[in-house]
């Protein structure tokens, strides 16, 4: 029998770490050591992720165990430089990020605490996924808007095709804002509604950007990007498009080949709608030509792939288990 991976979590009480318990307590290769909340200590998980309530009985740590083979931070943007800052933790411990502290590469990518040097590698199975399976680094997990927007784009600048301006519109759901509560998250406010927010000016546009140039290093066209606030819970549906020559057969045959061995990508041969994503890892596409513009509908759970299952993806991959492991969940397609 393989030895399970031992597990620590910190920022355990919000969505991200709540997702993040659900899907290793049914997994098959794990353990979760300690979940960690400073809020939440003492209270059982079920307590403040009430749908876990019959599944485990553990309880928020207030606590750090060193005994863990991989650290999932689940804090906010700014907090995990803090966190590690103030924590010896063994450079033995693989850490996984949730936050953006560390997906912009700087200084190559180098973190230096007052304890330790912490080294990243950004986090996308799709883009890196053999880097990640042979890193000796921690790995920096996507940002939602970043993870379903790139999928859009990385077979059209694996083959070297965007040359023209970007433009990616996507709407996600209230939980994309956190728990915590913000005017535009509360739900008299959100629910009928609809807004954009940081036009252009999005956070998630540079690591999109570092990426597309990981591809095809002479990109150097703006990407329009208006996200949206939607009146839904959970999910991102994000229309992309840019001027190309291919014709519709050929781009959907690009897509198809770039994302063939990838088990959570698939096109479809017909439109496509949020609910079949939703509660899953999975990733879908749907290609078409209109006149010269090839348009690319992509979805995602920006919880799951968007977060906490794209996290597990990737402690799969360092740990050498199926990528799949834990993964295998059903949409609420209806």
């Amino acid at each position: 029998m393989q030895k399970k991976i031992k597990v620590g979590i910190v920022g355990a009480a919000g969505y991200t770490g709540g997702e993040l318990i659900r899907l290793l307590i049914h997994h098959p290769n794990t353990e979760i050591i300690f979940a960690h909340s400073k809020s939440n200590f003492g209270k059982k998980i079920y307590e403040v992720h009430t749908d876990l309530l019959g599944d485990t009985e553990m309880i928020f740590s207030e606590k750090l165990d060193s005994t863990i083979d991989v650290l999932f931070l689940c804090l906010g943007h700014g907090e995990s430089k803090k966190f590690l800052s103030g924590n010896n933790i063994s450079s033995s411990i693989k850490i996984i990020d949730l936050s953006q502290d560390f997906r912009i590469k700087s200084d190559e990518n180098i973190f230096n605490s007052q304890f330790s040097t912490f080294n990243w590698t950004y986090g996308l199975p799709e883009l890196n996924r053999e880097k990640i399976k042979n890193s000796e680094f921690n790995i920096a997990n996507p940002g939602c808007f970043a993870t379903c927007i790139q999928l859009a784009l990385l077979p059209l600048a694996n083959a070297g095709l965007i040359k023209n301006e970007v433009h990616a519109s996507a709407t996600t759901g209230s939980t994309g804002a956190g728990q915590s509560l913000s005017e535009t998250s509360h739900f008299s406010w959100r629910n009928n509604n609809l807004s954009t927010y940081k036009n252009f000016e999005h956070q998630h546009l540079f690591e999109i950007n570092q990426s597309i140039k990981q591809l095809q290093n002479s990109f150097d066209q703006p990407i329009n990007f208006i996200p949206h606030r939607g009146n839904f819970t959970r999910g991102i549906f994000a229309t992309v498009y840019t001027k190309c020559d291919l014709n519709e057969t050929d781009a959907i045959k690009l897509f198809e080949n770039y994302y063939a061995s990838h088990p959570f990508v698939h096109v479809s041969k017909n439109n496509i709608d949020l609910k079949q994503v939703v509660n899953t890892n999975k990733c879908f596409l749907f290609i078409e030509k209109k006149v010269n513009k090839i348009i690319i509908t992509s979805i995602i759970d920006n919880l799951i792939k968007g977060a906490s299952g794209q996290a597990l993806q990737n402690m799969n991959l360092l740990f050498g288990l199926e990528e799949t492991a834990g993964l295998n969940l059903k949409p609420s397609a209806f």
